[in-house]
């Protein structure tokens, strides 16, 4: 498909270090695709650790935030595995 390169569209940008981490999830069968959203910072632009949440459940999956400082962005993930991507999201970022 056109924008995709390893599940992962890229006809938006993605926040530095996170293209790994999604990459991860989609090797470990937790993600079939993902579709990046929006990036919104605040002003200060503190710097911080990256971090995945869990939002909330979609029709073909989830959304997900992408979190670094006070930098985040929205991420739509396809998945038939939601219980199992919270629980490793949990376990690795300890949400």
């Amino acid at each position: 498909m056109k924008y995709r390169k390893k599940g992962i569209k890229r006809e938006h940008h993605i926040i530095e270090g996170f293209d790994k981490l999604l990459e991860e999830l989609i090797k470990l069968g937790l993600v079939e695709a993902v579709i990046p959203g929006r990036i919104t910072t605040t002003p200060k632009g503190v710097g911080g650790k990256h971090r995945i949440t869990y939002q909330y459940d979609t029709e073909a999956g989830a959304k997900l935030l992408l979190k670094k400082g006070s930098t985040v962005q929205e991420a739509f993930v396809i998945t038939q595995k939601r219980e199992e991507l919270k629980k490793y999201l949990k376990q690795k970022y300890k949400n």
